[in-house]
């Protein structure tokens, strides 16, 4: 995972991820690596842009208006790698891929942004705000 940090507004932004995984015997490649992308840009959501907000027990952006998530313009150059072992146990010896391929995408980014910066944010999603406010506690 590579990230690009802007310092002064805390703005995050993704420039290089590569994703592996496991998958068995691949039976359709480029259906796998499709699940693959997708992860990454589910991943890249949940990490960064999607958190519900609550006022008085009520969500208060139920609408695609006020709760944000990730575009295509917010995806990074992704480069998703297909790893091969045969499982006898499974039909094929395949195994699935869809939601795996979000599991590792947070903490992947939270980790590059904290090598980067030396911040860690340790609740998602990791946003511009939370990011801007550990930034500026260092330079007091």
């Amino acid at each position: 995972m590579e990230v690009k940090v802007d310092r002064e507004t805390g703005v995050i932004k993704l420039v290089r991820v590569a994703s592996a995984h496991d998958v068995g015997k691949a039976i359709n490649p480029m259906a796998v690596t499709g699940q693959i992308q997708g992860g990454i840009a589910m991943g890249l959501g949940y990490a960064l842009f999607e958190g519900l907000q609550f006022e008085e027990g009520r969500v208060a952006n139920a609408s695609f208006a006020d709760y944000k998530i990730a575009t295509a313009r917010d995806m990074p150059g992704a480069t998703p790698m297909i790893v091969e072992k045969l499982y006898a146990s499974e039909p094929y010896g395949a195994k699935g891929v869809g939601e795996m391929s979000i599991f590792g995408i947070a903490p992947a980014i939270a980790n590059a942004i904290a090598s980067l910066t030396g911040k860690r944010i340790k609740d998602l999603p990791m946003s511009a705000e939370k990011l801007f406010e550990q930034l500026k506690q260092t330079a007091k």
